[in-house]
């Protein structure tokens, strides 16, 4: 189990640094074409749309779902195979699955200054998530909670989802400010 909570730190870490860095560039080239503010700005209107999608429903959307769940068949398959880094591996590709909870830390890692400050963003959401996630099943085969018991975090993670493109969206539009322009 630690070599897999191992391997999460590094996917979310890696996946922050690719957030900042690659909204760095999209800062910059922004600076050097107003063609990318059309861009930008319908990539948060898409992130908005899917914090309602998860706030209302409490349940991602079907496409999402699919790929997590088709991505999630080869993982286990190749696990089941007995390869030696497998809970590493496994640890790693956890972070490519669809989560809205991971989208939202994910855009708060894209808005750091720095791939590293982006990588440290995401390594401590990974740190702090894995309480749950090693806590969790011990404490859902001790209580069996109903089938409700997981919409909250979904709902939750939608408003962070929503609310943050929502200020992204508003700062662009609204006070000509693009977000990656905040510096620490």
């Amino acid at each position: 189990m630690w070599t897999f909570q191992a391997g999460r730190v590094l996917g979310y870490a890696v996946l922050g640094a690719l957030a900042a860095a690659s909204m760095q560039g999209v800062g910059w080239l922004s600076v050097q074409s107003a063609a990318i503010r059309p861009v930008w700005t319908l990539l948060h209107v898409a992130a908005l749309v899917l914090g309602l999608v998860l706030l209302l429903y409490a349940r991602q959307p079907v496409w999402i779902e699919g790929a997590g769940k088709a991505l999630w068949i080869r993982v286990r398959s190749w696990v089941g195979k007995g390869h030696g880094g497998a809970p590493l591996l496994l640890g790693t590709v956890w972070a490519l699955l669809p989560c809205g909870l991971l989208y939202s830390a994910l855009l708060v890692a894209a808005m750091s200054a720095r791939p590293l400050d982006g990588a440290m963003v995401m390594a401590l959401f990974a740190l702090g998530t894995s309480v749950s996630m090693m806590a969790g099943p011990w404490l859902w085969l001790r209580l069996r909670g109903g089938a409700n018991s997981g919409q909250w975090g979904v709902r939750l993670a939608g408003l962070a989802l929503a609310a943050s493109s929502g200020w992204a969206v508003w700062m662009g539009l609204f006070h000509d400010t693009a977000p990656w322009c905040v510096s620490a």
